[in-house]
């Protein structure tokens, strides 16, 4: 939409109308033929349900097609392990923050466990939402939360807004308000407040990080997601993982936001330790929370 954001609908139809093109340039810059391909991975949930259905279809269409196995992906676990793949981290407490999911998870006992989370909206939605109401306009391909970044950095006075972590979770509805609300009283500058609500919101998922690390004595933190690009929240979560003699380790921008490689590699994981999804369970799982999933390759 000329807002920005997404609309589920219209980007699922755009994902229909592109997939066959998409299949194409995939196999032509791999090198490969679809006759190559030993299983098919997708990301069955959790995210939007059109949007996921479109994928599961054209994904059973190829699994059926050259009759090779399906592998349904949680998407957060995906995230998880693409950052490993990429930074050698082997066993992290990981920052997961993007527009969909804020999650604090760390592996034990075959699942990746959820130690904290948004008991709400998640940390880049809220980013998001802020920039919209703010007016803030998207170059192509630019995230509204890299605008925030830009015009944070040259904020000069912290506002003070709602910090609200209730335990091991977190809350970004009422911080969301309160920045709306001084935005719309025209009191503050709006670099300001870009700045008031990107401190607020990275110091309570850096808390909450810390206090997993801290629990879990685990000597690597991940930071991974669309938000995990922004270099003052890698600055704060870098300073914690110093602070407990901890190895940071943060996702390549490029594989930060949602992608393919992540969902492909995920794949190779499951179907290398005897997971297939059968067709008639490759139904999208909307809430697949994180720790629904086995994950056999950690040890």
């Amino acid at each position: 939409p000329p807002e920005g954001g997404i609309h589920p609908r219209e980007a699922a139809r755009h994902h229909t109308e592109v997939a066959a093109q998409v299949l194409k340039e995939a196999f032509r810059k791999a090198g490969i033929k679809p006759k190559d391909l030993t299983v098919v991975a997708f990301s069955q949930g959790p995210g939007l349900g059109p949007c996921l259905r479109t994928g599961a279809t054209v994904a059973r269409a190829l699994s059926s097609y050259l009759r090779v196995p399906l592998v349904g992906v949680n998407h957060c676990v995906a995230h998880i392990e693409i950052g490993k793949l990429k930074t050698g981290a082997v066993d992290p407490v990981t920052l997961y923050v993007s527009g969909g999911n804020t999650i604090v998870a760390a592996f034990d006992a075959g699942r990746y466990r959820v130690f904290g989370e948004t008991l709400d909206i998640a940390l880049g939605n809220c980013l998001d939402v802020f920039a919209r109401e703010a007016g803030l306009k998207q170059k192509p391909g630019e995230p509204f939360g890299a605008i925030v970044e830009k015009l944070a950095r040259k904020g000069e006075q912290l506002i003070p807004l709602p910090y609200i972590v209730k335990g091991m979770d977190v809350s970004f509805s009422g911080l969301l308000t309160a920045a709306i609300n001084a935005l719309k009283s025209r009191g503050c500058r709006l670099e300001d407040l870009c700045y008031s609500l990107q401190e607020t919101a990275f110091s309570m998922v850096v808390e909450i990080t810390e206090r997993a690390l801290a629990h879990t004595e685990k000597k690597e933190v991940l930071l991974t997601g669309g938000v995990a690009a922004n270099k003052r929240l890698q600055e704060m979560v870098r300073s914690i993982a110093e602070e407990h003699n901890a190895r940071f380790c943060t996702v390549p921008s490029e594989y930060a936001v949602d992608n393919g490689a992540m969902i492909a590699w995920t794949g190779v994981l499951a179907y290398t330790h005897g997971i297939t999804t059968p067709l008639e369970e490759s139904f999208v799982r909307l809430r697949w929370r994180l720790d629904e999933v086995e994950v056999p390759w950690m040890k």
